[in-house]
């Protein structure tokens, strides 16, 4: 079993281009980001290099991709990223969840119906992106490590992402990833199937997609009724980063993907549980005083997310430090866990782990 202390997020490197072909062929129909072709896959690596080592403002165009890494094993074990602007170059579009009343007096009648609108209110948004963990490796820490460090990633460097941030969410789909509700809508506009769809897009704005759309509301009980059941519902493989995403406060109740009526959820930032309650912890090396003992036993040890370091060097790991301590008196220790020897960082974040995750296998 994988010692929490073995596992640390890092930007990608273009020596992972092997673990992401696994990641990527091991993904299913319509799920994830990351294409199942290795020049694609290299030149997402090559723009994530750039877009962390850039010196230059941000343009929104950036995409960063983060790789989590069973240290002990000398292996990747998950992906995870985040594209700073959704539609960069073009609306995102989503279909946003309505109710219509429609109403007659004479008939004494009144229905309240509801629609899909297709609408781009998520274009600009900060999007979370990627997001795969191995199977062996779905239960305790790492699913937790993985989705919320990035989250730390965007406060420590906010200007260069927007405050709203959204992640889309795999929608129902068979074996042969053929989808309900794309069957009912998307197919009626298009000669292709999901898959194909889903390839053409490459991860792409979906706005040549959605011109094809019909702009006028779609009434839900006119669809066929295993479209209807698939709006907002999750394919299997999506409700592990779903639920962390619904822990952190992300709602989930506005708006659908317009492929597969996936759910997509949306949140400020600062109202996320993971930046709520990050706190920045200065680094202390220097011999412990019984003074500086006495003021870090403040409260029982918990586990925690601990980030940090320049964008081309963040890390993220785990490490148990007091729930009120000021500063990280294992400072050694934590750098050495986050793969960085030197003293160059002053300061980390931090943010808590739930109780429920210790309860998994921290503990």
């Amino acid at each position: 079993m994988t010692h929490p202390h073995d596992l640390v997020l890092r930007p990608v490197a273009p020596g992972d281009l092997p673990a992401l072909e696994r990641i990527a062929a091991a993904s299913a129909h319509g799920i994830g980001s990351l294409p199942s072709d290795s020049q694609k896959l290299r030149e997402r690596i090559e723009r994530s290099v750039e877009s962390f080592g850039s010196a230059d403002d941000a343009s929104g165009e950036e995409t960063y991709l983060f790789v989590l890494e069973d240290v002990a094993r000398a292996e990747v074990v998950g992906s995870s990223g985040i594209a700073a602007s959704a539609g960069f170059h073009d609306r995102f579009y989503s279909y946003r969840n309505e109710f219509v009343v429609h109403a007659s007096a004479a008939l004494g009648v009144s229905q309240r119906m509801h629609t899909l609108h297709l609408c781009h209110d998520l274009t600009g948004y900060t999007l979370l992106t990627s997001f795969f963990i191995a199977p062996e490796y779905a239960h305790g820490p790492a699913p937790q490590l993985l989705s919320r460090a990035r989250l730390l990633f965007i406060m420590q460097y906010a200007e260069r992402f927007n405050e709203r941030i959204a992640a889309e969410n795999p929608g129902l789909a068979d074996e042969e990833g053929q989808s309900p509700f794309w069957d009912a809508v998307g197919r009626r506009f298009f000669d292709m199937d999901y898959p194909q769809a889903e390839r053409v897009t490459g991860g792409r704005s979906k706005a040549f997609i959605a011109d094809l759309m019909p702009h006028s509301p779609i009434y839900v009980p006119l669809l066929p009724e295993a479209a209807q059941f698939a709006i907002g519902q999750l394919h299997p493989v999506g409700e592990l980063p779903f639920s962390i995403l619904q822990d952190e406060g992300f709602d989930a109740d506005s708006y659908v993907d317009i492929f597969d009526g996936g759910p997509t959820v949306e949140g400020s930032l600062g109202l996320l549980r993971s930046v709520r309650q990050a706190r920045r912890l200065s680094l202390v090396t220097e011999p412990m005083t019984a003074e500086r003992a006495l003021a870090q036993a403040q409260g029982p040890l918990a586990w925690h997310i601990v980030a940090g370091g320049a964008r081309a060097g963040f890390r993220a790991a785990l490490a148990e430090l007091p729930l009120l301590a000021p500063s990280v008196s294992n400072a050694h220790e934590v750098l050495a866990r986050l793969g960085r020897a030197d003293a160059g960082m002053s300061s980390l974040l931090v943010t808590p782990l739930e109780t429920a995750v210790n309860e998994g296998g921290l503990a």
